[in-house]
């Protein structure tokens, strides 16, 4: 939850910082994409160190990286030392992410039990990202931008504190081979297509800054598939993905992230700039969007225990269609007041995304081996990062936020006719 905390936590105090260390569009972008860059283009490596050398001890070192750059961050006196300091915490949280899964294989053995612990974590990582927004705000203008690394440096902090008393040694594979070359063309391919996507916002598909590191970054990743196809224990097997159960729940995870990132981006921007609210008044506006969060990730577990993980998703991602289509709608007209307009979306599209997600990642992880527990965390996180950077640059082209949401709407409501197919 912390790391998609910290992921979502530059959202909203973006234009005092732009605006204090006196940055362009590009540069604004780049600080707030610098993060997800890193974090996106390492988990799978960092999956597989966990599988190689222990999810503790993965762990560990991956918490005293974000730990780290999370202290540095606050005291950056220029945009370069604030840039460099979050891509170290994306390098940090790529190692905890999948890290973090693997030791929960070893807590939950039971395949049972691990499926609601990871139901669980499915929930927590959608309000991650919403604690982000809503906290940010609240702090940078109660305080300063600078006091949002404060929740992250504490989490580091007891956790590393709490890690050797409360979590078991996942024992190493010492026989396991690391596969650098494919780690080194993915990370490279990943970090270099996802900048390429996040700078549309800024400069046109055809142009240079776009289409560069965007042709680079596909051909490395072309390069990866090649690669992986003659390793012998290659960083992400082939098979991996061709269950149908788990590419589902990836897509979902994918497309879930993308929704709600991208409702939180056009309406924070709507509301601050069309509607005149404050940062403070912005967070204020998702509090709602919390709270069904909280309830619908609540009744996740059960719900996915009685019915099954194909079936609690497709009725999540069904109902966070609704919600989306409602503010495509109504949402971003500015004329229509905030209970009418804003309010009965931001309570139906979390409360569709809770649920799918969590069974999103029942979905994506079941079956898999304990071997292979870190290479299920990182592609699971991958998905969940790259589904936003991939997904939003697309909607961008779409023109209007209107046609965005609705987009996303559609395309929720498709993959919830697609997984109800999934047993």
């Amino acid at each position: 939850m912390t790391l998609i905390f910290t992921l979502a936590s530059l959202a909203v105090p973006l234009p005092r910082i732009g605006a204090e260390f006196g940055l362009g569009r590009a540069d604004v972008i780049l600080l707030s994409a610098a993060y997800g860059l890193t974090f996106a283009g390492l988990l799978l490596f960092g999956g597989r160190l966990a599988d190689r050398y222990g999810g503790r001890r993965t762990l560990t070192a991956g918490l005293l990286l974000f730990g780290a750059a999370s202290v540095l961050a606050p005291f950056a006196g220029g945009y370069e030392t604030l840039l460099a300091a979050r891509f170290a915490q994306g390098f940090g949280a790529a190692l905890v992410a999948p890290a973090a899964m693997a030791v929960l294989r070893a807590v939950f053995p039971e395949p049972a039990a691990y499926g609601r612990a990871m139901a669980t974590w499915g929930g927590l990582s959608v309000l991650g990202a919403t604690a982000g927004n809503l906290l940010s705000g609240v702090i940078s203008a109660l305080l300063s931008w600078r006091w949002t690394f404060a929740v992250p440096t504490a989490v580091a902090v007891v956790a590393l504190l709490l890690a050797p008393r409360l979590l078991p040694a996942t024992p190493p594979r010492p026989g396991r081979r690391l596969d650098v070359p494919g780690a080194l063309l993915a990370t490279a391919g990943v970090t270099l297509a996802s900048y390429g996507l996040v700078l549309t916002d800024a400069h046109p598909w055809g142009s240079a800054p776009v289409l560069v590191p965007l042709l680079a970054g596909l051909g490395l990743l072309a390069a990866f598939v090649a690669v992986e196809q003659r390793t012998g224990d290659p960083l992400l097997p082939p098979d991996f993905l061709r269950e149908r159960r788990r590419s589902t729940g990836l897509a979902a995870v994918a497309l879930t992230a993308a929704g709600t990132a991208t409702v939180f981006v056009l309406l924070s921007l709507a509301l601050q700039q069309e509607r005149g609210y404050s940062a403070l008044l912005t967070s204020a506006a998702f509090v709602p969007f919390a709270v069904s969060l909280l309830t619908a990730g609540r009744a996740a577990g059960p719900l996915i225990g009685r019915y099954g993980a194909g079936r609690v998703t497709a009725a999540g991602l069904a109902t966070g269609a609704a919600g989306l289509a409602l503010l495509a709608v109504t949402g971003l007209d500015p004329s229509v007041p905030y209970a009418a307009g804003l309010l009965p979306g931001l309570l139906l599209l979390p409360a569709g995304a809770a649920v799918s997600f969590a069974g999103a990642a029942v979905l994506a992880t079941d079956g898999v081996p304990p071997h292979r527990s870190g290479l299920a965390g990182g592609v699971l996180n991958t998905a969940m990062e790259l589904g936003p950077t991939v997904l939003f640059a697309a909607l961008l082209t779409l023109g209007g936020d209107a046609s965005s949401l609705a987009a996303t709407a559609v395309g929720f409501a498709a993959l919830a006719v697609l997984t109800t197919r999934v047993k």
